[in-house]
């Protein structure tokens, strides 16, 4: 499996640019995000090209997240993050760097712990 030098931007609505202005993390300045704006082209997208170098991850992929609903049809961020170890697993693949750019307190969490903790318990055996 491949690693390429790409860097890939998961949200819904917004764009790497719109994203430094409240993280003013330099790297959203940078011209080569590819942008993928749900689960399936997520998942797509790495199939066909690899791991990037980086991942940033938006939680909330849907209007539907957004709203009270307990019940979600859309994938999120997170399900994103878990079919990403899942590959990384089946592939012996190492996690690419990963940001979580979210507004979504709770979700941003979420993802963060998620990818850290298999990050810390499965890729420093």
């Amino acid at each position: 499996m491949k690693v390429t030098k790409r860097l890939l931007f998961l949200d819904d609505i917004r764009y790497p640019a719109e994203v430094y202005h409240y993280t003013s993390q330099d790297i959203f300045l940078r011209k080569d995000w590819d942008i993928v704006r749900n689960y399936e082209q997520f998942v797509s997208w790495i199939l066909e090209k690899g791991l990037p170098e980086m991942i940033s991850f938006d939680h909330d992929l849907a209007d539907g997240h957004y709203l009270s609903s307990s019940e979600f049809v859309e994938k999120t961020g997170y399900d994103c993050g878990k079919w990403l170890i899942e590959y990384c697993m089946d592939n012996d693949l190492g996690l690419p760097e990963f940001y979580c750019h979210s507004l979504n307190p709770v979700g941003k969490e979420n993802i963060e712990r998620l990818l850290k903790n298999f990050k810390n318990d499965f890729q420093n055996i």
